[in-house]
């Protein structure tokens, strides 16, 4: 396959997966708007909830790191610049996503 065909379908699939997490992250979170610290805090106790936050993280990440290196891909003409770019993207995306995940974990 294809290395664009293969981003193309992972964004594609990225993206169908996120539809559920999204419902499911509106749903609560709506309900959350209102709340103080002590109700937020209790609701991540909840390990489903941690779970599924974790997963939409996950799937955010990757969807969104996938979708921003096609703009990259698009008007970057440079390679040692797009290839920089990508990079550096790949990076923070990972960094920032375990660091949530990490004080998810840690409440």
């Amino acid at each position: 396959m294809i290395k664009a065909t293969k981003k193309w379908l992972t964004i594609k699939i990225s993206s169908g997966i996120l539809i559920p997490f999204l419902i499911w992250f509106i749903i609560n979170f709506v309900s959350l708007l209102d709340a103080n610290n002590s109700q937020l805090i209790s609701f991540f106790e909840i390990k489903i909830n941690k779970i599924i936050f974790s997963l939409f993280l996950i799937i955010a990440s990757i969807f969104y790191t996938l979708t921003i290196s096609e703009v990259f891909e698009d008007y970057i003409s440079s390679f040692k610049i797009k290839n920089a770019a990508n990079r550096l993207l790949v990076l923070f995306s990972i960094i920032i996503t375990l660091m949530l995940i990490i004080f998810l974990i840690k409440i």
